[in-house]
């Protein structure tokens, strides 16, 4: 079994994470490379990311064409998707080894030729005011907006921006697409859920359109926008003590009672 253990060097108290893994993964022969975020190589049984939850988005939209499973390490801040703490790193070998984890398979979003694990967020290119917006579901005019943006998600982002904008939480193993416009001006504009193969198609009114994968893949000045499910499939790895409502707990605190310092 060989690992890649993928770094980004922008990201404090990587380095000192990357000798901790490579000290349990010596202890037990494990195969490894290290690579950094902004080189990655395929060939690989299984991927490392050391960082926050942008590192892990951006090192599985690489290897899900590899069909490469990548388990995240976080040393960022949230770390929805990074479910190994640095506490757990000794453990971390044999977790590999013994393949104590589980693969969960999730849709990713295509717009052209970039892909997204999140979301794919569109924006008039003028941001610091609202544009017209047109939706289209199969080329059927469904909704005319205006708003600062629409957001286009998959079940695993429902947890990050589109959630932020309002949207709901949908379980990751739901296959659905979510849409959310951002700050619609209009009270009956809500959030939209959709079957996966549905083909969503984002037109400009008044202005070209701005495009951004997962906040990293950039697409500027279009006049209209196309999304899609991929054909590839993001392969996360999870330890098998985790579960997705465990990580809304501990991650998002979800449904624990505010604590009151008079009790």
């Amino acid at each position: 079994m060989k690992v890649a253990i993928i770094l980004n060097k922008k990201i404090r108290e990587s380095d000192k994470i990357l000798k901790k893994i490579e000290s349990a993964f010596n202890k037990i022969d494990l195969e490894y490379d290290v690579l950094d975020i902004d080189n990655l190589k395929p060939n690989y049984d299984f991927v490392c990311s050391i960082g926050g939850d942008g590192t892990v988005l951006k090192a599985t939209r690489f290897y899900a064409k590899h069909s490469t499973p990548v388990m995240g390490i976080n040393v960022g801040r949230l770390g929805f998707l990074s479910i190994i703490n640095p506490d757990m790193i000794d453990k971390l070998g044999n977790i590999i080894k013994n393949k104590k984890y589980e693969i969960k398979d999730r849709i990713m979003l295509q717009t052209g030729n970039n892909t997204a694990v999140n979301d794919i967020v569109i924006k008039g290119h003028s941001s610091i005011r609202t544009s017209k917006f047109n939706l289209y579901i199969n080329n059927n005019l469904v909704s005319e907006y205006i708003a600062d943006g629409i957001i286009i998600s998959t079940p695993t982002g429902s947890t990050a921006y589109g959630l932020s904008a309002g949207g709901p939480i949908i379980h990751p193993d739901v296959d659905a697409m979510v849409i959310v416009p951002i700050c619609a001006h209009t009270m009956t504009a809500r959030p939209l859920v959709i079957p996966p193969n549905e083909i969503i198609t984002i037109k400009s009114v008044d202005e070209l359109l701005d495009v951004s994968c997962d906040g990293q893949e950039k697409i500027s000045e279009v006049k209209e926008v196309s999304v899609k499910k991929s054909s590839y499939s993001a392969k996360l790895a999870f330890s098998n003590v985790d579960n997705f409502y465990s990580i809304l707990q501990s991650k998002l605190h979800w449904g624990i009672s505010p604590v009151s310092d008079n009790l």
